[in-house]
């Protein structure tokens, strides 16, 4: 299954990030985006206990239970607004990044290479 017509990374159509839980800036299980997406939610990421203390020291806590949001543990998959998985690689915490699943517009926000260096599908690139 794949999501409209936006494209990965890859230039491939949008592959679904997660729908357990049910992720991305419209709630589809996609990291779609577009113009009332201030915060490019657009990278697939797979959450690690790193990422989700240094999120949530940074004011954004993402694992503790919210109403309606049972909170995400290491290996549920995200879209992460792409200035944060930037800051998170800076600081040497930046999650795995699934390929297939990330919005080709991360690249206007982050290094491409950055992303395809964090790759857990690198094989995609084959």
């Amino acid at each position: 299954m794949t999501s409209s017509s936006q494209r990965n990374l890859l230039g491939l159509p949008l592959d679904p990030c997660s729908t357990r839980p049910l992720t991305g800036f419209f709630r589809t299980g996609c990291c779609e985006t577009d113009a009332t997406d201030a915060g490019r939610h657009v990278v697939c990421a797979e959450m690690t206990a790193e990422f989700l203390a240094f999120s949530a020291r940074r004011g954004n806590d993402l694992s503790t239970p919210q109403p309606g949001f049972a909170g995400l543990r290491p290996g549920d998959r995200w879209c992460l607004c792409a200035a944060r998985w930037q800051e998170a690689f800076d600081a040497g915490v930046a999650p795995p990044v699934v390929l297939a699943a990330t919005h080709e517009a991360a690249a206007e926000v982050v290094d491409r290479g950055a992303l395809l260096a964090h790759a857990v599908d690198a094989h995609a690139l084959n």
